[in-house]
């Protein structure tokens, strides 16, 4: 223990040294390398325990001959993991690409120190037990928190934590599949909306650290790679752009599924319910697809290797499988069931994310796609090439991540001889997705929390405005029976030249304007037969909850520079279009 507190306090001490005798931007540029270290080992120590637990399971269901035991293992790991959540965390558990956006807009880029750890544990148990989740999405989870809490440690600035928090994310994408480009345009494209070039070196710094860790530590076996057999042809074109279009409807059907397995499980409250429905029910689909467990990248290998039938070891349905079109049927099936298996895992309480699911259901697909093609007759086509293109296509029209998508596969093939057809089926895939869903599932969760998506730039730099701080409160309120005499007395002290009309309740009912009554506060004889209301307008209020979009809407449409603000239409005070726009142009120069 001593030696491991005196390890510590000499990295602090080397850090704190580097920092003081450092540039601002030499010390980032380390830092950048720290994060992609720190969040890449993290990741392959999730990778080693999930392995790990996976060997064992795997031994224990072969040594025991209990294949059927196999199956209820996911039941093990989903209630350990709620227990954990429950006991250890105390409950509170945030998961998704769209906490981080909003950690990032909301709380200055600040996220919980247990996310450094609690989403390996959880994740770990989830899937190494076999749920049918990815462990990508808690990676880039973990990865951001370690760079929000390392810029938290060393009082950074709102700026460099940002950055930081989006080169841990794109380190863990890096890590995962040894692919640093597609680490740097997931994070582009899913987590930040105000990017610019200032931010590509320090992100790309840290995916390369973290693929480059990757590699050194990590066995080939556990990282998803593949080698092409057969170049592109331009023949099967009409095949890919057919591909690209289904993969646009499968997307679909992968965010409905997951969007009404939540609604499923959250209208329940109790949690041992949750875990017997999911893991019993995830248990049922496990005798029949066995490759339904944990990530399924071995089952996605196989594919690409042209052993289909492998994918079938130990499913109860084995036996009739035999022939090319059961087969067939079987793995068509697989494309919908995991997406089951999927809501399930995550609806019962397991932690894990659509990552890696939808690169399964984009392989499977894929391969179904060009088997079927093949055995009709209508061409021969590379069913590898095939399996390959789709999971770009279903990961681009789950997360509306076209060029990580394109680029992931890309790299995980070891070069760009499928470039145009990967582009080709990203595109369509998109397409088809968002005419049918304007928003991905993790935009819409973020635009239930910030009320904005994260690809509009404005609205994403107004979020990160505070509304309470832009309150201004030194406006002199009058009620509606006071005289004309009291306001004018109220007039001569002020500053101000629109004052609140409001009862006794705080309910606010209209304001009064300098310019409107200027004429009349001279004249003396109205002064005590003229009251407040008979002088009032319409107060144009706009509530607390609104958001600040909606609000300069509202000065543009009433042509006024102040507006009161109300909360149950009780006044709280005014908001300044020009501070507005003061406070969002120093929120733009900060990106810059």
């Amino acid at each position: 223990m001593r030696t491991d507190k005196l390890l510590l306090r000499s990295l602090r001490r080397v850090f704190f040294f580097a920092r003081n005798r450092l540039t601002a931007r030499q010390f980032m540029m380390l830092s950048c390398i720290v994060i992609g270290v720190l969040s890449a080992l993290a990741g392959i120590v999730l990778k080693f325990i999930v392995h790990t637990i996976g060997v064992w399971v795997n031994h224990y269901a072969s040594t025991y001959e209990q294949f059927y035991l196999f199956a209820f293992f996911p039941l093990i790991g989903i209630t350990l993991t709620v227990i954990y959540i429950k006991f250890g965390l105390k409950g509170i558990f945030k998961r998704g690409s769209a906490e981080i956006s909003y950690a990032i807009v909301r709380k200055s880029a600040k996220i919980p120190s247990n996310q450094t750890y609690s989403h390996v544990i959880t994740s770990a148990l989830t899937v190494g037990f076999g749920g049918s989740v990815g462990l990508e999405s808690p990676m880039v989870t973990t990865g951001s928190a370690i760079g929000s809490n390392y810029g938290n440690y060393f009082h950074l600035p709102y700026k460099d934590r940002t950055v930081l928090v989006a080169c841990g994310a794109a380190a863990g994408i890096a890590a995962a599949f040894n692919a640093p480009i597609a680490g740097v345009l997931f994070t582009l494209e899913v987590l930040l909306a105000d990017a610019t070039i200032g931010l590509f070196i320090p992100i790309i710094i840290a995916a390369a650290t973290g693929a480059l860790l990757s590699k050194i530590i990590l066995a080939e076996d556990v990282i998803l790679s593949f080698s092409l057999q057969q170049p592109f042809n331009y023949h099967n074109l009409p095949f890919y752009i057919l591909l690209g279009v289904l993969a646009g409807f499968v997307s679909l059907y992968y965010a409905r599924i997951i969007e009404w397995t939540e609604k499923f499980f959250g209208a329940r409250t109790n949690n041992r319910s949750k875990i017997i429905i999911g893991g019993l029910t995830l248990a049922g689909l496990l005798m029949l697809f066995p490759s339904l467990f944990g990530e399924g990248y071995e089952s996605i290998k196989m594919l690409a290797n042209l052993k289909p039938l492998e994918v079938a070891n130990g499913s109860i349905l084995y036996n009739y499988l035999h022939n090319d079109f059961t087969l067939l049927i079987f793995i068509s099936a697989l494309v919908f069931i995991k997406v089951i298996a999927v809501g399930l895992t995550l609806g019962s309480g397991g932690n894990g994310g659509n990552f890696g699911p939808s690169l399964f259901v984009g392989a499977y697909l894929g391969f179904a796609f060009a088997r079927l093609v093949n055995l009709t007759g209508l061409a021969q086509i590379p069913e590898t090439n095939f399996t390959l293109v789709a999971m770009a296509g279903i990961l681009s029209g789950v997360f509306y991540a076209p060029l990580c998508a394109i680029f992931l596969i890309a790299e995980i093939t070891g070069g760009y001889e499928l470039i145009i057809p990967l582009m080709i089926v990203s595109a369509l895939g998109l397409t088809v997705a968002k005419y049918f869903e304007p928003l991905s599932m993790e935009g819409k969760k973020l635009l239930k929390l910030l009320n904005m998506t994260v690809h509009n730039r404005d609205q994403f730099l107004l979020s990160k405005l505070n509304l309470q701080d832009l309150l201004e409160q030194s406006f002199s309120a009058v009620r509606p029976d006071d005289s004309l005499r009291l306001l004018v007395r109220v007039i001569s002290i002020s500053k101000r030249n629109t004052f609140p009309v409001v009862t006794r309740e705080g309910e606010l009912v209209g304001v009064v304007h300098l310019d409107h009554v200027r004429e009349i506060i001279f004249n003396n004889k109205l002064y005590d037969t003229t009251l407040v209301k008979d002088l009032m307008t319409e107060a144009h209020a706009v509530d607390m909850e609104d958001s600040l979009h909606d609000i300069l809407k509202k000065f543009d449409e009433t042509r006024q520079w102040n507006l009161p603000v109300v909360k149950n239409n009780q006044y709280l005070g005014f908001l300044s279009k020009a501070r507005i726009l003061t406070e969002y142009r120093a929120e733009l120069m900060k990106t810059i």
